[in-house]
């Protein structure tokens, strides 16, 4: 069938949307072209109207085909597997029970909901979610500055703090050059970023950040290299490849499609056939199982749309031809816009902001603070329903998923960049019930840059930072696992006990053992990597890790300022170490011996 409705309907999502805009291109007093319907086989209508009759209790019409009544009718008894298989052309004919989205509370976050140092205001920048654990905001506009800072939330101790990255091969701060507009996708425990703008220039560079070593690389990629661009949009593809689609190059709006292999670093431009939607900037791009939807955006003669297109073939286990399929949905849908946000949420897709046009004879700029959602199990657009007032307009900003929690950041609303942050929760959270208290800045409008992310004003009980968090947050060190890390005496310590003991080749009595266990801290020392066994690495990264407790969380007037970069204190187990690492970490180590 020709319908990719398959792709909107699936219970399992994976997403990451990027905030993009096109804000300096004229607008065109255009119209915008009336977009065809998608087409249909005979039997998507044939089963389209055996849905509609089993949604009322009725017959179906005369010359049905019995198994497409039998079909229809099994669809309608279970909903969730008519959500994962149901691949008609339109979702409103079946007449499925829907779901009604709860009431979402909006609630400007203070300095209670925060500790560390929030980052400034900004726009076009990402923010991402690495598991439940942080959030990671790179880059962005403001003040006439292209940005390339890395400010990170700990999701489990609701702290801000920014990292020391490394470059890989360097023992510098180094990574990306500054940059609004790219976008970033989250594979693992790696931020992948490519392209945006800096100044004048459109960048085509390809980078990695390692979240738990806080370390970037570039990555060199080949095959069918996608031109320099900003405003592009991109989503994971599992857990190995990247989709990107359209973008604008300082000379064209764009509508390819590119997949990069990140095990392979291979780019492949994709050869879809078929009707393709425009060329475009500035939309959003979700990846939903097997299919790609975008939605919105700018193109031709600064000309801003909402359609909404599905692009089937983007996965190997697919075995589609990729084409192109344009969805008309019934409901609400948003109106045309770019620089919005597209977020998960259970069986929604949430739209939030962006940046439009008004007027008829004179066209001006609309800039959005409404909600919209993509009902994934009705097949609709929804209205949602939210209490309280909302944030201010805004397009380019970032909304990232926390659970049942959603956090906004930052934006520009054409005059003013934000640095604000919001927080829309359900009506049973905590925070719901803070936010029915007068909120004297939910209604203010700044004249220039705005947001308290410069200034927090922190309680006298989250200034006072104990030397282990000082330390994680200068190393960059994800405080929600820095916490779960205990330092064990190396007696009690039975793996290193027994690696010292065969190392002095008997067992020795405990008055012996101390004296043991320097001797083998010596030997790893002046030990080769090459020379490990896999055994030793446990006891080794548990030692290291030690000695790193005990060096600072005892000393409160500790030089942080001056230490080097201890890049595995955070790791779990070994196992999360890679050959390349060991090196590293025997260099770590010999210095925390020497100090």
């Amino acid at each position: 069938m020709e319908s990719c409705l398959h792709g909107v309907v699936v219970v399992s999502l994976g997403l990451w949307v990027f905030p993009s805009s096109c804000s300096d291109f004229s607008v065109s007093p255009d119209p915008l072209p009336h977009l065809p319907a998608p087409r249909r086989s005979p039997l998507a209508a044939a089963a389209a109207a055996a849905a509609a009759a089993a949604a009322h209790g009725s017959h179906p019409a005369a010359g049905t085909h019995p198994s497409v009544w039998c079909w229809v009718q099994f669809l309608c008894r279970n909903e969730s597997r008519r959500a994962a298989d149901w691949e008609l052309g339109r979702g409103d004919e079946g007449g499925m029970q829907q779901l009604q989205p709860k009431q979402m509370h909006w609630v400007r976050a203070d300095s209670s909901d925060f500790g560390g140092d929030r980052p400034a205001p900004r726009s076009g920048h990402t923010a991402v979610s690495i598991g439940k654990s942080k959030v990671v905001v790179f880059g962005g506009f403001a003040d006439k500055r292209f940005l390339s800072d890395v400010s990170v939330y700990d999701v489990e101790n609701k702290l801000w703090y920014t990292p020391e990255c490394t470059i890989n091969g360097s023992d510098g701060q180094a990574g990306p050059s500054p940059r609004a507009f790219h976008v970033a996708v989250v594979i693992d425990c790696n931020m992948f970023i490519f392209g945006g703008r800096s100044g004048g220039k459109r960048l085509g560079d390809f980078w990695m950040l390692d979240t738990d070593l806080w370390q970037w690389s570039e990555m060199t990629g080949f095959g069918d290299l996608p031109s320099p661009r900003e405003f592009a949009a991109a989503s994971a593809i599992g857990n190995r490849k990247i989709v990107m689609y359209g973008g604008w190059d300082g000379k064209k709006w764009l509508s390819d499609v590119y997949i990069m292999d990140t095990m392979s670093l291979e780019w492949t431009e994709l050869a879809v056939t078929g009707s393709v939607p425009p060329p475009r900037c500035g939309h959003s791009a979700t990846m939903i199982e097997k299919r790609l939807l975008i939605f919105g955006g700018r193109g031709g003669a600064g000309l801003i749309m909402g359609d909404l297109w599905a692009l089937k073939g983007v996965t190997e286990e697919d075995n589609e031809t990729p084409g192109w399929t344009q969805l008309k949905l019934p409901g609400q849908s948003p109106s045309p816009r770019c620089g919005h946000s597209v977020t998960s949420g259970g069986p929604y897709l949430l739209l939030f902001g962006g940046h439009g046009t008004g007027g008829w004879l004179s066209r001006y700029d609309v800039y959005y603070n409404e909600c919209i959602i993509l009902d994934r199990v009705s097949v609709q657009w929804k209205r949602l329903p939210t209490s309280n007032e909302p944030p201010p307009p805004r397009a380019y900003h970032s909304m990232t998923s926390i659970g049942s929690q959603f956090l906004l950041f930052g934006g520009f609303d054409g005059k003013n960049t934000f640095g604000d942050l919001w927080w829309l929760v359900p009506e049973d959270d905590p925070i719901a019930k803070r936010g029915l208290a007068p909120n004297i800045d939910s209604n203010s409008r700044p004249s220039t840059t705005t947001g308290d992310a410069q200034q927090p004003n922190l309680k006298e009980s989250q200034a006072v930072v104990s030397p282990i968090i000082e330390l994680a947050k200068r190393l960059g060190i994800p405080l929600s696992e820095e916490v779960s890390i205990s330092s064990v005496d190396e007696m009690d310590d039975k793996e290193l006990v027994e690696l010292s003991s065969r190392l002095a080749g008997q067992s020795l009595p405990a008055s012996d053992q101390v004296a043991s266990i320097q001797v083998l801290r010596d030997h790893w020392k002046s030990s080769p990597a090459s020379s490990l066994q896999l055994q030793e690495l446990g006891p080794l990264l548990r030692d290291y890790q030690r000695l790193i407790l005990r060096r600072y969380s005892g000393n409160q007037s500790a030089a942080f300022h001056e230490m080097e970069a201890l890049r595995f204190f955070h790791l779990k187990s070994a196992s999360q170490l890679r050959m390349d690492d060991i090196p590293i970490l025997l260099r770590e180590y010999g210095r925390l011996l020497s100090t």
